[in-house]
């Protein structure tokens, strides 16, 4: 094999996986049709999921450096009382401002650290299968050829080439609403309203208080949609803000780009076909309201990163690469839900939606509903784990029983103290392996574990400020895999062996 892995699409989500493998000493290539990126800023936010994936890869200080934070975001161009970070308990209470260009050359410059080849104006054409691998055709100015890997994975978004020649279905709703974005100049000063919700849509506008380069967002409610690939005029565009805003505005030449979007909602049928799986925009889009299609793939990446390493090393149990598609369909599956549910809150009717809106408005004042709806979108409240209907463990068993309420979720970030010195859980998992922590006296916990070291870091230390568990198992991703309360390891060889394979090695 010339490599254990290709990856399709050097987008934030293809960037991502393809460091996770790396990371794991898997031999990966990442090809883009496109010969220079984009640069288009779809999206411009991190939300708290990703800020805490990138903290426990020790890269979170990279993005953080220039970037703003909010505290708080709309739900459904709410304003009023918007979603509030500190109703989450996370160590990062917060959403991190970072324009998608930035992100991925900040992801790209990771890749190289990590020796990831990224062969641009390369363009997946053909694929087969078999037994032993997947052949993938590739276009480029120089011709035609053919790289042999072990699997192909296709973050190449929305209009996936790799979903198509899988033959994967991508079943969901058509779109319904007409939506177009341009990044362009505004030369008026002090426009009077950032966010306009008139009787036919909605015009966002993002420009500095003195006028300038910004962005303009127009969502048109019952006008045609014309196709995505459909070029965007600059008359096209001011039509549309005369339309929904009421009044005509001096928009100048394009500065970067102009893009057409819209409501339509799918979701690959099944993210893995035999050795070719799908993460990102390829397994699902939505309306981008919330900003969370680039944070979700993101979580996709994370998610299957290790579980595709284990497969290639030989040590993955049994349904462990299954197990990528039962968690992270469910949760992308929800992500559309929210989006679709938002939209409809965003609906300009007056005779019906804005009486909802009203009522929603209260809601999102009660602490428990913020706090629901907050975690929502900022992806903190996905669970792995417990039944194979829930989305695990990979072999359907149930686990420990009765399961602790860490189990599945995303680990605390425990302040530590060890023979080593101080430090935080997240910079345990910077190496992506798992980790057995054991905050116990005795240590029983990390002498079960011991087998596992081949495979997992098993680590005690103290916790002053207090821990929610006496002993910690926690996936490369940064989710729990099993908790106990005290000195005992009950259920933790199980949890061991259903998420990191035999204790011999093999």
């Amino acid at each position: 094999m010339e490599y254990d892995v290709v990856v399709a699409g050097s987008g934030p989500v293809g960037l991502t996986l393809a460091c996770e493998l790396r990371l794991a000493g898997v031999r990966v290539l990442v090809v883009d049709r496109l010969t220079e990126p984009a640069g288009h800023d779809r999206a411009g936010v991190l939300h708290t999921r990703t800020v805490e994936c990138l903290d426990i890869r020790g890269l979170l200080d990279r993005f953080e450096d220039g970037a703003d934070t909010v505290s708080g975001l709309p739900f459904a161009g709410i304003f009023s009382k918007g979603l509030d970070h500190g109703t989450l308990d996370t160590g990062h209470p917060y959403s991190l401002l970072v324009p998608q260009s930035r992100t991925e050359e900040l992801l790209t410059a990771r890749a190289a650290e990590l020796g990831v080849p990224i062969r641009r104006g390369h363009e997946v054409v053909a694929l087969r299968q078999d037994p032993d691998g997947v052949s993938v055709g590739i276009r480029t100015a120089d011709g035609d050829q053919e790289v042999r890997a072990r699997y192909l994975v296709g973050c190449d978004g929305g209009r996936s080439t790799v979903r198509r020649l899988a033959g994967i279905p991508f079943p969901g709703f058509p779109a319904s609403v007409s939506a177009m974005i341009g990044y362009v100049t505004l030369p008026e000063k002090d426009v009077p309203r950032r966010w306009q919700r008139t009787p036919t849509g909605v015009v966002v506008l993002a420009f500095p208080p003195e006028g300038g380069t910004g962005r303009v967002v127009v969502i048109e409610y019952g006008r045609e949609h014309p196709s995505p690939q459909d070029p965007v005029t600059l008359e096209e565009l001011r039509a549309g803000v005369r339309r929904v805003y009421g009044r005509e505005l001096g928009l100048t030449e394009p500065v970067a780009w102009m893009s057409r979007f819209s409501d339509a909602t799918r979701q690959a049928e099944r993210y893995r076909s035999g050795r070719v799986l799908l993460a990102g925009d390829a397994a699902h889009i939505h309306f981008p309201i919330g900003g969370q299609g680039l944070n979700t793939g993101v979580h996709d990446a994370m998610n299957l990163g290790w579980k595709l390493a284990a497969e290639i090393g030989g040590w993955a149990p049994e349904g462990l690469l299954d197990s990528y598609h039962e968690e992270r369909h469910r949760a992308g599956a929800r992500v559309l839900t929210y989006t679709r549910a938002q939209l409809a809150l965003m609906n300009p009717d007056e005779h019906h939606v804005t009486a909802l809106r009203e009522v929603f408005e209260e809601l999102l004042g009660l602490q428990d509903t913020n706090r629901l709806l907050t975690a929502a979108l900022n992806g903190v409240d996905v669970r792995y784990g417990g039944t194979a209907e829930e989305g695990g463990p990979p072999d359907g068993g149930d686990g420990p029983e009765p399961r602790h309420p860490l189990d599945g979720l995303f680990a605390p970030d425990l302040v530590l103290e060890g023979e080593h010195g101080s430090g935080r859980l997240a910079e345990l998992l910077h190496t992506g392996r798992g980790v057995l922590l054991d905050l116990t006296e005795g240590g029983t916990p990390a002498k079960a574990a011991r087998p596992w070291e081949h495979r997992i870091d098993v680590v005690r230390a103290r916790c002053p400020a207090g821990a929610p568990a006496a002993a910690l198992l926690v996936r490369p991703d940064g989710h729990v895999a099993w908790a106990a309360d005290d000195g005992t390891e009950r259920g933790l060889r199980e949890a061991l062996a259903r998420w990191f394979g035999s204790q011999d090695g093999r």
